[in-house]
Parts: C-alpha cells; sequence; structure tokens
C-alpha cells in the first residue's frame, strides 16, 4: 500500500458509482436484510440466539432465496463481486441481530459488524477511489494465511473463555472501548484511502509514474502513514472489544512488528521517489505508529 505515505493527487475521478460498485452495494444491502427477519417472525430477540426451527428455517430460505436473486440478476463476473458483498452484509446483519437483542453474545455482534463492515468498505472504497485497481482481492477477505489464521485464533479464544469465564466476555465498558478504537480505526483509514485519491492500492507499488505526487494534506498532516495506523487500532480495538486478552497482546505486538518492517520498507522506496522532499515530510511528521520512526538515513 505505498498510497499509506504518498500518492497521486492529480484528479482522481470520483461520485458516479460504477456497476461493480452498484451490485455490490445492493448485494450488500440484500445480505442485510437478514436483520429484518425476527420482526417478520415476530421473535425479534431469538432468532439467532434460540432460533428453533421456524428460525433455522427462516435463515435457510433467506439465504437460498438471496442466493437465487443473485443468480437471476447478474452475469458470472458480477455476481461473484455480489455474492462475497451479500455474505458480508448477511455476516452484518447477523450482528446485529446479536448486538441488539439480549444475548450473551452481543458484544460477539458488534465484532461481527465491525468486521464485515471493514471488508466491505474496502472493496467500496477501492471502486469509488480507483476503479481501475479494482478486484476480487479488494475485499481483502484472502488477505494472507496469516490474517485469517489470527482472525480464527480470536474466535477460538472468544469461545473458550466465553464457556470457562463467561463473565470475562460481560465486560461491556471494555467493550465499548475497543468499539470506539475499531470506529476510529477504521475511519481514519477510509480516510487515508480518500485522500490519497486514485491511486491508493492494495498492492505495494515499487515504480513510480508520471502522476505521483506526496500527498502531505488531511489525514497526512497528522501521521506519515494514516492507513497503517487505522488498521493497527482497528485490529486491536476488535479484540479489546471481545475481552480476549491472549489475542489482544498478541495483535499488537504481530502488528507492530508488521507496520515497523512494512513502513521502513516502504520508505526506502518513498526517499528514492521524492527525495528530499520526502525527507523534510519525514522529519515533520511522526509515523503515527508507537516507537516507529521509520527508515533510518544517514547523511
Amino acid at each position: 500500500m505505498m498510497a499509506a505515505a504518498a500518492a497521486a493527487a492529480a484528479g482522481p475521478r470520483r461520485g458516479r458509482l460504477g456497476r461493480e460498485a452498484r451490485a455490490s452495494l445492493a448485494a450488500f444491502l440484500l445480505g442485510a436484510s437478514v436483520a429484518a427477519l425476527p420482526v417478520a417472525l415476530g421473535s425479534p430477540s431469538a432468532l439467532l440466539a434460540a432460533p428453533g426451527l421456524r428460525g433455522r428455517l427462516a435463515l435457510a430460505l433467506h439465504v437460498a432465496g438471496v442466493n437465487a436473486a443473485l443468480l437471476l440478476l447478474y452475469p458470472r463476473p458480477l455476481y461473484k463481486i455480489a455474492v462475497r458483498a451479500c455474505f458480508l452484509g448477511f455476516a452484518f446483519g447477523c450482528g446485529l441481530l446479536l448486538s441488539t437483542g439480549r444475548s450473551a453474545w452481543r458484544h460477539f455482534g458488534w465484532y461481527m459488524c465491525s468486521l464485515s463492515l471493514f471488508h466491505y468498505s474496502e472493496y467500496l472504497v477501492t471502486a469509488i477511489n480507483n476503479p481501475r485497481s479494482l478486484s476480487l482481492d479488494s475485499f481483502l477477505l484472502n488477505h494472507s494465511f496469516e490474517y485469517n489464521l489470527a482472525a480464527l485464533s480470536s474466535w477460538v479464544e472468544f469461545t473458550l473463555e466465553k464457556l470457562l469465564f463467561p463473565e470475562l466476555k460481560q465486560i461491556t465498558w471494555l467493550s465499548t472501548v475497543g468499539l470506539l478504537m475499531v470506529i476510529f480505526g477504521d475511519c481514519l483509514r477510509k480516510a487515508a484511502m480518500l485522500t490519497a485519491g486514485s491511486n491508493f492500492n492494495h498492492i505495494v507499488q515499487n515504480e513510480k509514474s508520471d502522476t505521483h505526487t506526496l500527498v502531505t494534506s488531511g489525514v497526512y498532516g497528522w501521521f506519515r502513514h494514516p492507513s497503517y495506523v487505522g488498521w493497527f487500532y482497528w485490529s486491536i480495538g476488535t479484540q479489546v472489544l471481545l475481552c480476549n486478552p491472549i489475542c489482544m497482546v498478541g495483535y499488537a505486538l504481530v502488528s507492530w512488528r508488521f507496520f515497523r518492517e512494512r513502513i521502513e520498507e516502504e520508505e526506502i522506496t518513498l526517499i528514492h521517489f521524492f527525495g528530499e522532499e520526502y525527507l523534510e515530510y519525514k522529519r515533520k511528521v511522526p509515523s503515527g505508529l508507537p516507537f516507529i520512526r521509520g527508515v533510518r538515513v544517514e547523511l
């Protein structure tokens, strides 16, 4: 993500949604409509906590009906986009159901909403900002084996600790702090993507194009790497939200090490791209991540 520190600010095309963005948005909302099922069933608090045969049948019919609608509405290339967006919307809707009910899984519902919205908004903002780089990978669902393993580890920890120490998962004030961290981190990252404009890319750019310029305004005036800062605090916030002490520490350490190495690697390229202009920017603006100063330059 070279645009985490530098981006081309030369007239990104914004505003109008392309067909991929429109299809994904419609599919996300269609998936999220699962949140309306309890109203139709007349049992708003029990659909996920204690679904029963009627609730399970309603969920199964909803999934089957939505998938059939997507198959009818979209040709195969758009269907691949729509089914992923719909899955994220379904997870978001289920998260809403858990969040608004009286289930002991309420905080996990907050987490489901946060995780699904993070991944969907990565795709949508890319579709708005830089449609030329848009692909199925823009959802970041297949980000890396390590990322998926970290997510799975957090689910396992939450479940085991909920069974063994249920009171640990009912610390509402701590989960609220985590939710605020998640909101702050995701908003900061999306602000960085929008500020960087059309040259924000999920793939690290190692070659400078003719239109590349150094962006130092907006959130880039606060931090040199605002998208990484946002992702760092978002990831830790998810574990604070879940009251996962082991993953909380693990996420912090692993994320910090990853971003330290990534920032140093990227700044070597950025100095090659922009020379003294970037060095001056680096002297004035912090990286934004604790105890990470970036690459050291000996003059």
